[in-house]
């Protein structure tokens, strides 16, 4: 699926079937690859580890005609499947009236030439259990000092209201962003979180982190699915991520936290593979709701 760097064009209505496509919305065709209009590819290398990495932008709608606006950035990892994903999730909620604020969405993708699984086991997790595994405190430097400060400096994203959103691993690394510079981002979506990995070392974590501090100042939304459990029903798990999730979020409650606000859902007839969709849009609900 490619993507395009064109201007954002969608408009809060669908076009009636009947209509036929404008220059703005048509595919290029004659077999070319299917384009997300309204979105653009910046290449952002990490210098430090020689690894090049691509992030996805997508402007809101209203972003060319208010110039002097700021808004939100929802930045996702695992962008080669989420990023399309919540483009067209926010476009459609936001159908009839806005219930989602308008944010840039900033997509995360893989290191270019590697495949998906070999890139977030090394970048995403904060422990090595092996050789490929446990470089996301050097991804977190990448992200903050190359992709923040490229994303704020090319478009109008608010620094104030960065929100970290990631699934699986990706839930495992914001978890260890907020436990390491929580104020690197305002809110967290935390979507079946892997806990588990390296013997539940985010739960260690999160002591070390209390052990010195009393306040945690960000905004928490976690989601799992009920069948996320060993011998649960579709597809099971290896490991108790409903217990997991369960006991990390009762592990924030008991601390409390100053400048924590924390809501969790466990999400029925969804397991790892099927709640994300459901999941993400819940987690823009919570973070993102549209203003008055």
């Amino acid at each position: 699926m490619g993507l395009s760097a064109c201007g954002d064009t969608a408009t809060s209505a669908e076009q009636p079937p009947a209509q036929p496509p404008s220059s703005a919305t048509a595919q290029r065709g004659q077999g070319s690859p299917y384009e997300i209009l309204g979105t653009q590819v910046w290449d952002v290398p990490d210098p430090v580890s020689g690894r090049d990495y691509q992030v996805f932008v997508a402007l809101p709608p209203s972003y060319g005609a208010e110039p002097d606006r700021r808004y939100p950035v929802l930045y996702v990892t695992d962008a080669d499947y989420a990023f399309p994903l919540l483009r067209q999730i926010t476009r459609r909620v936001n159908l009839n009236e806005p219930v989602i604020e308008e944010f840039i969405l900033v997509g995360l993708s893989y290191a270019v030439g590697e495949g998906g699984m070999a890139s977030r086991a090394r970048d995403y997790t904060p422990v090595a259990i092996n050789d490929r595994t446990g470089g996301g405190a050097a991804y977190q430097t990448y992200l903050k000092t190359q992709v923040l400060p490229f994303i704020e400096g090319r478009f109008r994203g608010d620094p104030a209201r960065r929100i970290l959103l990631g699934h699986s691993y990706g839930g495992l690394l914001g978890a260890q962003i907020m436990f390491s510079e929580p104020t690197l981002f305002d809110g967290y979506i935390l979507g079946s979180p892997s806990f588990w990995f390296g013997d539940h070392a985010m739960m260690r974590a999160e002591a070390d982190y209390a052990r010195a501090h009393t306040a945690l100042p960000a905004r928490v939304y976690m989601y799992i699915g009920e069948y996320e459990v060993p011998g649960g029903g579709r597809r099971n798990n290896r490991y108790d991520m409903v217990g997991d999730n369960a006991r990390f979020e009762a592990r924030l409650r008991s601390r409390n936290y100053e400048g924590l606000t924390l809501s969790s859902e466990v999400l029925n007839d969804e397991d790892h593979l099927t709640v994300a969709p459901r999941g993400f849009t819940h987690g823009l609900l919570a973070l993102l709701p549209a203003r008055d």
